[in-house]
């Protein structure tokens, strides 16, 4: 159809019938504000949606976009622009397009769709396609006008998922260049206001609209049934845990029944393993009326759209046991009930071990809302919470956001792609943590994806158009030069997927993949194909550096997994067991107990992780995923990881050397050396920073001097020297040049007296006078020169001080002064045993006073030494009384 000005124009639709799909759905009240909001039709608009879980706004807001956007002038081609809606999650984009479709009264893929990884049920003229985020990131990365779409959808903006993130923020740039495309956000938690000023008018217009819709909670009852044991231990979550929430959940479930037989069960744990678990036990100990029933990621599209589809008249009551992939992206009809086990998983990154990983925590305060939410979406509801009171007060108030713990780089080669390298410029809801982003790059440009001003490179482009990690895309298409795309597309799709490999054994996982007829053996296979064909369309990546080629076997995984993860190929830890291997990050880790991996020279490590007891070696990290590897391809694989330097270090008082050529952090050959000086200077330069002077060997007279000269310093000031750690080192050349030259030529530390470096610092002509200001010794009435004890060279207040026999003083009167009469002596007078009897700073005081008491108390025990009554007049003596 052509228009009077001559633009061709879309065939006229019909427009989704909103009043039909929002029968009997909140949100239905909240769409004559949306429309007002996005400008009743107005190209271009922008809106946030704050709406709970189940009000329908996944199925509404979808319907009156499309109607909205029908309005406009086509897209390419003439056809109609459609409506782009994500969700986080697989099973939710089916079932949400499987829901509209059936309320459309349109068969499914016509005018409303889905495009998931691996699947797609969509056409040319759909009007509402539902997709995951990864897949508009990569069409977005392909054609930033996102000519087709009229109108973009980002459902569950409050989970902060990644990749969610990352499509908010290149979206508010698409909206700048594409003035007629409208962006809508829908948030199920209160955090709308954030993406609402984010979302705004960056041209000063203020924030974008919210559009608020009451809950559509009926009553809710809560429960507290705390378990006795520990929710988690060391390896996760316990047995005894989930074994509570499965009897938990059956005797709620029995008395759910007994009041409404139509109640179903919603059961949250955090992850596959606990599901499949706690589903074990909860079929031991219902009967046969009631399903039990699993939801996560690892089941088959199938047994995902039975869970979350509702109970048929006849059809046996039900328990959904599920991740928290039912906690807020779709909706499960009939559920009455609901079990939280109060648990989550999520990604956390170790920066210091090169780690990155699920971990399990305790769900944020919000999500459990969301969760015990479920229950009462379509009548009065229970919650049964198996933890307590307290815990869910100390749990977390929102979910911690995915950019500020998980592993950056897939991110990074995004943003990067996109032309706003670590994310500069880009209206993120929240900024990547430096270091992490400082990580990722590093990898990038390892794997030649970016380049030195961190944009993309073309190898970068082709990485990012792969739906698997870079270094995962990296292993793939470098792998498939080697060994075939067939072979390194298992290996990717083994080491991407969710199955579990036992005793960390890779090859061995893949062999039982290929032999498993059930779910995950199809879901690997399909994976395989998929990837087997972006690998023979991209080619070899561009500067890929040339492989051997690779046999079958354990080798190969091996192989492809060093391609990928060239920072975990690791080496066995001599005489650390042979379960304990070093990566060449520089992380030790061990091997899961009894592992058939266990005693190979070389692995290649797909996946490690924390953990503690055997299985971790004592290394404090355990690997999870590896396959045998053969040295020649280790140093292949992480060639940019190969360096050969001299090594010098200054110990045991003397400047050492060794060869070492290294893979990362592995030693592989350390030959004994002799240092040039350069090195034995940098060696030496290394100690002295790391110790301090304290590296060097400072003799009694050194050490004497250098108190003498701090002294003065502190009394004096300039030009007497600073004797301060501080100050030596600023002024090590100066003092101590020549001594240096030789330490690092490799002289001993022991054969340099520091006492006449330390003479080089002296001022002169001051220097002249520094026996008369600050002598070595005093002289006392006995003809005694007694060693003066100078403060230490940190001490600001200390007074120097001579420790001497009490009889060696008798007739001394005024107390010595230091530096010019500006600072008294402390007298320690000792008994003949040299035991201190008197601290003084004023030996008139002492005599006139306390001697008295002295005298008494000593005269008995010390007879042979005399002890005076006027020791005023008795001469001085170092002697006894018979020797005198």
């Amino acid at each position: 159809m052509t228009s009077p000005s001559g633009r061709q124009e879309p065939p006229p639709v019909q427009a989704f019938h909103l009043r039909a799909i929002g029968a009997g759905l909140p949100f239905a009240n909240s769409l004559p504000a949306l429309a007002e909001a996005l400008g009743d039709g107005e190209p271009g608009g922008a809106a946030v949606v704050q709406a709970p879980p189940g009000t329908g706004k996944t199925t509404l807001v979808p319907a009156l976009l499309a109607n909205l956007v029908g309005r406009l002038p086509g897209g390419p081609g003439g056809r109609h622009r459609r409506v782009v809606v994500t969700q986080p999650r697989r099973v939710a984009a089916r079932a949400a397009a499987r829901r509209l479709a059936a309320l459309d009264g349109s068969p499914l893929g016509t005018r409303v769709g889905y495009t998931v990884r691996g699947e797609r049920q969509a056409g040319s003229g759909t009007l509402i396609e539902f997709v995951t985020p990864g897949i508009l990131l990569r069409r977005l990365l392909a054609d930033p006008d996102l000519p087709s779409a009229g109108a973009v959808v980002l459902d569950e903006v409050h989970e902060r998922g990644l990749e969610t993130d990352l499509l908010f923020g290149m979206l508010t740039e698409v909206r700048q260049l594409r003035g007629d495309l409208t962006v809508v956000a829908m948030s199920a938690t209160l955090d709308a206001p954030r993406f609402a000023a984010l979302l705004g008018d960056h041209d000063g217009g203020g924030p974008a609209p919210v559009v608020d819709c009451p809950s559509a909670l009926h009553p809710l009852r809560t429960e507290w049934r705390p378990a006795p044991g520990q929710r988690l231990d060391g390896r996760g979550v316990t047995r005894t845990f989930l074994d509570f929430v499965a009897g938990t959940a059956a005797e709620a479930h029995r008395q759910a029944l007994a009041a409404d037989s139509a109640a179903d069960a919603l059961v949250f744990v955090p992850g596959a393993w606990e599901v499949s678990q706690v589903a074990a036990g909860l079929r031991s100990r219902v009967g046969p009326g009631t399903d039990v029933l699993e939801l996560h990621g690892r089941v088959g599209p199938a047994e995902q759209d039975r869970a979350v589809s509702g109970r048929g008249p006849g059809e046996n009551a039900r328990i959904i046991v599920s991740t928290d992939l039912a906690e807020s992206s779709l909706t499960v009809p009939g559920v009455r009930l609901v079990i939280d086990s109060g648990l989550a998983r999520e990604p956390r990154r170790d920066a210091a071990r090169g780690m990155n990983g699920l971990v399990t925590v305790s769900c944020s305060r919000a999500s459990a809302d969301q969760r015990a939410g479920r229950a009462a979406r379509q009548g009065p509801g229970t919650v049964v919470r198996c933890y307590s009171q307290q815990a869910f007060g100390a749990a977390p108030a929102h979910v911690t956001p995915e950019i500020t713990v998980a592993d950056l780089a897939g991110a990074a080669l995004v943003m990067a792609c996109w032309g706003s390298p670590r994310g500069q410029g880009l209206a993120l809801p929240d900024a990547p943590p430096e270091p992490a982003m400082d990580d990722a790059m590093e990898i990038l440009h390892e794997l030649g994806a970016v380049a030195g001003d961190g944009h993309a490179t073309s190898a970068g482009r082709t990485l990012s158009g792969l739906p698997v990690d870079p270094r995962l895309g990296r292993a793939l298409l470098d792998g498939a030069a080697a060994a075939g795309p067939r072979a390194a597309a298992e290996v990717v799709a083994a080491v991407a997927g969710d199955a579990r490999a036992s005793g960390a054994d890779l090859p061995r996982l893949l062999s039982e993949l290929r032999s498993d007829k059930g779910p995950a053996g199809r879901r690997w296979a399909d994976e395989s194909r998929r990837l087997q064909v972006l690998a023979q369309q991209a080619g070899p990546l561009p500067g890929a550096p040339a492989l051997p080629p690779l046999a079958g076997g354990s080798a190969l995984v091996g192989a492809v997994v060093a391609l990928a993860f060239p920072d975990r190929v690791a080496r066995r830890v001599p005489g650390g067991g042979p379960e304990q291997y070093l990566l060449s990050s520089g992380t030790r880790a061990g091997l899961p107990a009894g592992s058939s991996l266990s005693g190979h020279e070389w692995l290649a490590v797909a996946e490690v992780s924390r953990g503690g007891g055997r299985d971790s070696a004592g290394t404090g990290a355990v690997i999870r995923a590896a396959a045998p590897l053969s040295a020649s391809f280790a140093e292949s694989a992480a060639s940019h990881l190969m360096a050969e330097a001299v090594e010098a270090a200054f110990t045991q008082g003397r400047v050492t050397a060794r060869r070492i050529r290294r893979l990362g952090a592995i030693v592989l050959a350390s030959t004994p050396v002799r240092p040039s000086p350069a090195e034995g200077r940098a060696a030496l330069a290394g100690a002295l920073q790391k110790e301090g002077l304290d590296a060097l060997n400072w003799s009694t007279a050194a050490a004497a001097l250098r108190r003498r000269l701090a002294f003065l310093h502190r009394e004096l000031g300039e030009p007497w020297p600073d004797m301060s750690e501080a100050g030596l080192l600023r002024r090590l050349q100066d003092w101590l040049g020549p001594e240096l030259e030789s330490l690092a030529a490799g002289a001993d530390v022991n054969a340099v007296e520091l006492a006449e470096p330390l003479r080089r610092l002296l001022p002169w002509p001051d220097a002249a006078r520094m026996d008369e200001l600050a002598p070595e010794a005093l002289d006392v009435p006995s003809g005694s020169r007694v060693r003066i004890d100078y403060p230490h060279w940190s001490d600001v207040t200390a007074p120097p001080v001579v420790a001497v026999k009490l009889q060696e003083c008798f007739g001394l009167a005024a107390t010595p002064r230091l530096v010019n009469g500006r600072v008294p002596v402390l007298f320690h007078l000792l008994s003949p045993a040299r035991r201190p009897l008197a601290v003084t700073g004023d030996l008139t005081s002492f005599w006139s006073g306390p001697y008295a008491q002295v005298r008494a108390e000593m005269r008995g025990r010390y007879p042979k030494h005399p002890w005076p009554e006027d020791p005023w007049s008795e001469p001085a003596t170092a002697r006894t009384k018979q020797r005198k």
